[in-house]
């Protein structure tokens, strides 16, 4: 397992005084309802199990009461399980001592939150330094990180700034740079972008991306909107009632959705804006045909360099210009339709 990763193991989290009485009534087949109703318990998790790799984006996406926000808060075990595992580096989240869960808190996981939960009585300054007051940090110290990174997230000159003096952009990048002072390795960012306009949101998607090339976080992002999801993650777990319906990468899920549920989810991507040319692409067979596509090139960039080349036949080639693949203009443009439903795939 790599360094920093995290892994979720047969998670589950029944809400109600009796929580650990109704596992194994659940293992056996009781569903979500059933539990309410008879026991007056709320099955918020069931079987969760996924490795989120290190130094990766892992968007965990599902409806409202899909039991995402449950999970994440069970990473930093702000929620302690009913039954299972959440390992870091392969110690076990849910059997630290209150003195190991503090420090871990404090110096390995960052929390970037949806209200931006910003002190409303302190500075752009004061706010980021929050984290490094809480450890004891030096304050020239502690200036010197945050300043560096409020420059970073784009607020330099803001430093002395309120709050209230800020538009909802700002606050998450203060949020952020918060974050991102503390040095943890892992950040856990729940809907953090879901309260901001559409514009200023892809920008704080693109300043995650960019900042994330360098530093390699562990991050955990918790949305509810799939396009967000597919930009930002290198690695999808959807949920649907406290269980994980399918996860993979983002190629994955739009090309082979698990069932109608996912079908429904992915109907309006447009495939062509995100499923890459080395997904689809076949094994080369002699020496390499047409124009040279890069891996990570989406199929709507490649169908256009294909028809300004009047060809129809192409090879993808890796980051050294190796080629790794063949491609036809043909497969291109059946991947970008839009798929049949998973009971129709299954019949044919």
């Amino acid at each position: 397992m790599a360094s920093h990763a995290i892994e979720v193991k047969n998670l589950y989290k029944i809400f109600g005084p009796r929580g650990e009485d109704f596992v194994d009534v659940v293992k056996k087949g009781m569903g979500k309802a059933e539990l309410n109703e008879k026991h007056g318990h709320v099955l918020g998790l069931q079987d969760i199990n996924i490795l989120m790799p290190g130094g990766c984006i892992t968007v965990v996406m599902g409806l409202s009461g899909s039991g995402k926000s449950t999970l994440i808060r069970h990473i930093n075990r702000l929620i302690d399980p009913t039954a299972g595992e959440v390992l870091y580096d392969g110690t076990d989240v849910c059997k630290m001592s209150e003195n190991d869960l503090r420090q871990f808190r404090r110096h390995k996981t960052a929390m970037v939150f949806q209200k931006f939960a910003l002190l409303p009585h302190r500075t752009v300054l004061e706010n980021t330094i929050y984290g490094l007051e809480i450890q004891g940090i030096e304050r020239r110290e502690s200036e010197k990180r945050a300043r560096g990174w409020i420059e970073r997230v784009g607020l330099k000159g803001f430093e002395n700034h309120y709050p209230n003096q800020l538009s909802g952009g700002m606050q998450q990048r203060v949020g952020l740079a918060r974050a991102l002072t503390n040095d943890a390795d892992i950040l856990l960012m729940d809907e953090a972008y879901s309260a901001l306009d559409p514009l200023i949101r892809m920008d704080m998607q693109t300043v995650l991306l960019d900042l994330q090339k360098e530093l390699k976080k562990t991050v955990v992002f918790i949305t509810h909107d799939l396009d967000e999801a597919l930009r930002l993650g290198d690695k999808i777990a959807i949920l649907r009632d406290g269980r994980v319906v399918q996860q993979g990468t983002g190629q994955q899920i739009v090309l082979s959705p698990a069932d109608d549920y996912i079908t429904a989810f992915v109907k309006e991507v447009n495939r062509g804006r995100v499923v890459h040319v080395e997904t689809i692409m076949r094994p080369l067979s002699g020496n390499p045909e047409g124009v040279s596509l890069p891996a990570g090139m989406v199929l709507e960039a490649a169908a256009r360099t294909m028809t300004g080349a009047h060809v129809a036949a192409a090879h993808v080639v890796d980051e050294n210009g190796r080629p790794i693949g063949a491609i036809d203009l043909q497969t291109i443009i059946a991947a970008m339709v839009t798929p049949t439903s998973h009971a129709d795939r299954q019949a044919a």
